[in-house]
């Protein structure tokens, strides 16, 4: 019982070994038979505690593919015209404040009186 104990905490302690077995790489009993007989011996886990490194390009580059396939494109084109239609709005509401808004005082000379 005491072995199984230490092999679930080795276990816990490297969870790449339950990808192993999640691929049909290795089974639990193998695993544990491998552990009854090395025990934590560096050699003897050395084909199994090696982490699998991918290329970060691939990784990236499917990871962006699966980013514009979910992407809703005619959510974002609605979004765009809207906005398009909001900034049309602000700039024709600017340019009416603008021209209504004309200075129409003149200042008086400084010569001139009121008299005058």
């Amino acid at each position: 019982m005491e072995t199984k104990e230490k092999f679930k905490d080795f276990v816990k302690s490297n969870p790449i070994l339950l990808k192993h077995v999640q691929d049909g790489k290795m089974t639990w009993q193998k695993f544990y038979e491998i552990y009854d007989l090395y025990g934590e011996d560096k050699d003897a886990w050395k084909d199994y505690l090696v982490k699998e490194t991918t290329p970060v390009k691939a990784a990236t580059t499917f990871d962006l593919a699966n980013f514009i396939k979910g992407l809703d494109l005619d959510g974002i084109q609605n979004g765009v015209n809207s906005l398009q239609r909001v900034l049309s709005l602000l700039q024709d509401m600017s340019s009416n404040k603008a021209s209504s808004q004309t200075n129409t005082y003149k200042p008086r000379p400084i010569y001139k009186h009121f008299d005058d």
